[in-house]
């Protein structure tokens, strides 16, 4: 099926994604993944090649560019790059962390923020996630309390994206105890603020690379004019936002699926069993049959998505319903085509083996299936 989805713009930046994929990352990938970290200067030269920070406003050094488009194009050559982790540590400065700093931030804190995120030399992260509360946000423990032209802040927060790396980090506390949804606020922690430490690189199955961290924070004195979206307006902030990270899981499952299916569909006519091409079997060329067609059709809701996005009428329901169908099809197409490779399927050698652990998450972070299912069908009852 033809895609419409692109102008010709945006093949033209495909080229440049893909010449700086090649130039700059495939080379040390394999060492960022046993270092479980991406050297900090890639994103600086990201950023100087225009894969990354292009929505920064041009008054602080960024493009201004609003158009996803050319976000999924990135992820596509990602994919088909095998550098996931890369794209995923792509995907948090732009899918979440620079979309809350563009969005809620006064005047004098997008000054003081937004130009290192035009050149690429700040990290950014979010801190959601504590121990004992993922999907559940009403659960949060952190703490901030105000004191003087400060907020004191005692708390921990775990599975946090680039939370090794990061200057600047996003965190959502409990301000009101009281206050019920109203009771919770967001603050920006800079690297260096006494009080804010980093636990362990946390050991993952996969996405190596990609580092992630627990965080503490004890008695951190946080400015007050570090308080993000204002007070009391956390949980709402983070609720609003969240279309636009489950867009960025529907655009990097779409394409790491199709990858994967493009690398199995020429592995099984390359590869002979019993005197012919292993694609010759009907099992075989039926299973790449059912595949294609998902994808096709998966595609077609994957792009309007993003059109819908671009158009500001992008809504909650829908990014849940892709959020949750595209990664689990992303996982039944990377199991099955594994199932295809055989025992070369299980050695990490092969890109679908990495995959087969790289992409087991999609269907955890930025809200789980279950949870998906759950806002979709409140919306049906309602």
């Amino acid at each position: 099926m033809r895609r419409t989805l692109y102008t010709e713009d945006h093949e033209q930046y495909r080229d440049t994604v893909r010449e700086f994929l090649h130039r700059e990352v495939v080379p040390h990938y394999e060492r960022w993944e046993q270092e479980q970290l991406i050297d900090r200067g890639v994103l600086a030269s990201a950023r100087k090649a225009g894969l990354l920070g292009l929505e920064v406003p041009e008054e602080f050094g960024g493009s201004g560019v609003h158009d996803y488009r050319f976000r999924a194009v990135v992820c596509e050559e990602a994919a088909r790059a095998h550098v996931t982790s890369f794209d995923v540590t792509l995907g948090l400065q732009d899918d979440l962390v620079l979309h809350y700093l563009t969005d809620l931030t006064t005047p004098e804190q997008r000054r003081r923020w937004l130009p290192g995120f035009a050149t690429g030399d700040v990290i950014g992260a979010l801190a959601m996630t504590e121990p004992g509360t993922g999907s559940d946000l009403q659960g949060i423990r952190t703490t901030a309390v105000r004191d003087g032209d400060a907020w004191v802040l005692n708390g921990q927060k775990t599975f946090i994206s680039s939370g090794s790396s990061a200057d600047l980090v996003i965190v959502a506390a409990r301000t009101d105890p009281d206050a019920g949804s109203r009771g919770f606020s967001l603050f920006v922690v800079e690297d260096g603020m006494p009080g804010f430490t980093r636990g362990r690189k946390l050991a993952k199955i996969g996405l190596h690379a990609q580092d992630t961290a627990e965080l503490f924070f004890t008695d951190v004195r946080v400015p007050a004019a570090n308080l993000l979206g204002g007070e009391g307006r956390g949980l709402a902030n983070l609720m609003s936002h969240l279309p636009r990270e489950r867009m960025g899981i529907v655009v990097q499952a779409m394409a790491g699926a199709r990858a994967v299916f493009e690398d199995t569909r020429r592995y099984v006519f390359d590869r002979r069993a019993f005197g012919s091409a292993v694609g010759d079997f009907q099992a075989t060329r039926f299973a790449l049959a059912e595949m294609a067609t998902e994808l096709d059709v998966a595609q077609a809701f994957a792009d309007q998505c993003v059109l819908a996005y671009n158009a500001g009428e992008l809504t909650p329901v829908d990014a849940a319903k892709g959020k949750w169908w595209i990664s689990e099809l992303q996982k039944r197409i990377v199991d099955r085509c594994l199932q295809l490779h055989g025992g070369y399927g299980y050695m990490t050698e092969y890109p679908v083996a990495r995959a087969f652990v790289d992409t087991r998450v999609q269907t955890i972070y930025a809200g789980t299936t279950e949870i998906m299912k759950e806002i979709i069908g409140r919306d049906l009852a309602s």
